[in-house]
């Protein structure tokens, strides 16, 4: 039988592109023996996650490939984008350890230790590793989409600012790796988002992060069984993936990762406890972060505000680095866990079918 062809929803006609993922009991050799066979050099080979590799291919090649009893399936390569919206004005990280409905106190409770002995991935535009609210802990580890070493584009540089900065960061003390996976543009292409989810898993292990590894993917596209199968080999690995839930305030069930029941999937709320405007939701959510008016690092050694589910989804990475630097708590269970410590029916205007859980950091004040 052959192997399935399978062409995300809004996937460029015109693309000749691939994703070639290799069944998991194919010999080591099939992958080199497959790429041998195409004309092109494959932009991409995958080893970590699962067997693979990405590459164009003519039809002929295509339809070979699609009767290799190795393959398991053959996906198009698609364009993601970054899933932030518009910029507005500030509102504090004190919501996260206050109890009260729709109330800040300007003060953010946290334990000292903040997330210390973590490392968090942040696959993105990049981060600009030499703003001074990062404070020495960030670097710059690989790029999978162009030649430029930095953010151009900023977005990377605010989530990472959420997740560990000095001032706005969840967790104050992890250690913050930028793998690039957006342009200036904030657009990248699936085939190099699934090589930056493979290179963290080898990566990782090399690094010294006693209390655990948290990645941040903040990044939507409709529908993609590879990027949905890279999600959930990253948590058998061992690893927390938090991302999000999407800005088309439609069910997050129809893009990827979203739906992919092992990730940590957030929606985003406004300062007043709604859901936001744009904020998904639905079944795959698992919990709602702020996401509305954030205001957190950026590039040129700035900062700025902005709103999406790009922005509640690293809320959801630091508050996980911060209780894996404090607890010991299984990998597995923390995104329950995390549900577990959120405020419960405060969120206004949330859809049926959609958990109402407001995230804490279970310091209440």
């Amino acid at each position: 039988m052959a192997a399935p062809l399978i062409v995300p929803r809004g996937a460029d006609a015109s693309v000749t592109k691939y994703i070639v993922i290799m069944k998991s009991n194919a010999v080591s050799e099939a992958v080199a023996d497959s790429v041998a066979k195409i004309a092109s050099n494959a932009d991409y080979t995958y080893s970590n996650l699962f067997n693979g590799f990405s590459a164009s291919l003519t039809k002929t090649e295509l339809k070979d490939l699609l009767n290799d009893p190795n393959v398991d399936f053959v996906e198009k390569v698609s364009t993601m984008h970054g899933a932030s919206t518009q910029e507005n004005a500030p509102w504090v990280l004190a919501r996260m350890p206050n109890k009260l409905p729709g109330k800040d106190h300007g003060t953010y409770t946290y334990d000292e230790t903040a997330g210390k002995g973590t490392c968090t991935y942040v696959l993105d535009s990049g981060i600009e590793v030499k703003h001074p609210e990062f404070e020495g802990r960030t670097r710059f580890v690989q790029n999978f989409v162009d030649n430029a070493d930095l953010d151009a584009n900023g977005h990377g540089t605010h989530i990472a600012g959420t997740i560990g900065s000095k001032t706005y960061g969840v967790a104050k003390k992890t250690q913050l790796f930028a793998v690039k996976i957006f342009d200036e543009h904030n657009a990248g292409q699936t085939s190099g988002i699934l090589a930056a989810m493979d290179f963290v898993v080898e990566d990782a292990a090399t690094r010294k992060c006693p209390k655990g590894i948290v990645v941040n993917i903040s990044v939507s596209v409709l529908s993609s069984l590879a990027i949905n199968v890279a999600a959930r080999c990253i948590v058998k690995v061992g690893y927390f993936l938090a991302v999000v839930a999407g800005n088309d305030d439609t069910d997050a069930s129809q893009f990827s990762p979203s739906n992919e029941s092992m990730a940590c999937t957030v929606g985003a709320t406004a300062q007043n406890d709604t859901r936001a405007s744009f904020s998904n939701y639905g079944v795959s959510v698992d919990v709602f972060a702020p996401g509305v008016d954030i205001e957190s690092t950026w590039i040129k050694g700035g900062i700025k505000v902005e709103s999406g589910t790009s922005m509640a989804t690293p809320h959801v990475a630091g508050l996980a680095a911060y209780l894996l630097g404090l607890k010991d708590i299984k990998v597995s269970e923390l995104c329950k866990f995390i549900a577990s410590m959120s405020l419960e029916d405060v969120i206004k205007g949330i859809p049926d079918n959609t958990v109402n859980l407001l995230i804490q950091n279970g310091e209440a004040t």
